[in-house]
């Protein structure tokens, strides 16, 4: 099977999965015992009021006819509009992810630069003074709630010494850079605007580390696992018995195929982390998907939570496509 074909019965498959995600939330919004007419106007509303609104919404029609109107509007692309800002759902997607995106990338950026080489440090030292840190920094990583780091971060590198700024993705007295892609730091260095652009990279360590750090600790663990069964294989005592440098053996020949595990972890984290981690989005302030989603589903604004799950499970089948490919690339035995 060639990789033409392969992408092709993956994203047919990918319409399966949809649409079964369509169906769950549809299902699930209306099985649900609340009301989204009654969350709008109260319970005091006049009967009319109330009348009027859910023939508006489409609420008045059976449950059939309402789910095909929703089908055909996914397929469209219209995700209906949002009951809490009265937007379309879409226009309020591409407002919030970029927030995400560009959190998402700085923390799946610090995690892979730090886990990958840690995981391989420790599988090399085994039971030696490197590879008990690596695997306390990893237990301390997993162990520890993220709102709590979030929060001890906050009271010493914000209020107590002043080193990094507070919540938010600016300072109030800065201008934001001409929006082009969404992401104040691109933006900003794009525009050459520098004082936005460092603003943001300050405003980006605390969430990005806070966020990235549970993701270390996970790839960490999986990347010395991973390592020490390569380590034990024939083909590595091979490369060493034929006199090869032992960074060649590392990195050539055992790295490559421990990296198997790891991109699979990787990849389930990207794709995590992209649905938007409401913890560290409400901690830090950060306008992103995973806050506007939760504020869905706290007011039941059944457009806005239906069509952003819709939203996230397009994305995780992206990431998992990407992470399937990835795999023929480092071990070409893998045929697609």
């Amino acid at each position: 099977m060639n990789l033409a074909t392969y992408v092709a019965r993956r994203l047919g498959l990918m319409v399966f999965v949809l649409f079964g995600v369509l169906v769950i939330t549809f299902v699930v919004s209306h099985v649900i015992p609340a009301d989204p007419v009654g969350a709008i106007l109260g319970g005091n509303a006049p009967p009319e009021k109330v009348d009027a609104l859910r023939a508006q919404l489409g609420l008045d029609k059976p449950l059939p006819e309402q789910f095909v109107a929703y089908l055909w509007g996914a397929v469209r692309g219209d995700l209906g509009r949002s009951l809490r800002t009265g937007r379309p759902v879409w226009d309020d997607i591409q407002q919030y992810f970029p927030a995400t995106v560009e959190l998402t990338m700085s923390a799946i950026f610090l995690a892979i630069i730090l886990g990958v080489p840690m995981g391989v440090i420790s599988a090399v030292r085994r039971n030696q003074a490197p590879d008990h840190a690596a695997r306390l920094f990893s237990i301390v990583g997993v162990s520890m709630p993220v709102f709590w780091t979030g929060l001890v971060l906050l009271l010493l590198l914000y209020y107590r010494f002043g080193w990094l700024p507070g919540p938010g993705r600016l300072d109030l007295a800065v201008l934001p850079p001409p929006s082009r892609t969404g992401l104040l730091l691109l933006d900003g260095l794009v525009a050459r605007n520098w004082e936005a652009a460092r603003n943001a990279l300050a405003h980006l360590i605390m969430p990005a580390f806070v966020l990235g750090y549970v993701a270390t600790a996970t790839i960490a663990r999986i990347t010395r696992s991973s390592m020490l069964d390569i380590l034990s294989q024939d083909f590595v005592r091979t490369a060493r018995a034929k006199g090869l440098r032992e960074q060649v053996v590392i990195l050539r020949h055992a790295l490559r195929n421990a990296l198997i595990p790891t991109v699979t972890i990787i990849g389930l984290v990207f794709g995590g982390l992209l649905e938007g981690s409401v913890l560290t989005e409400t901690i830090f302030a950060w306008p992103g998907l995973g806050r506007y989603i939760t504020t869905a589903y706290i007011t039941l604004d059944y457009p806005a939570v239906m069509g952003g799950t819709l939203y996230i499970a397009v994305v995780f089948s992206i990431v998992n496509l990407v992470v399937d490919l990835t795999y023929a690339v480092l071990d070409p035995r893998i045929r697609l």
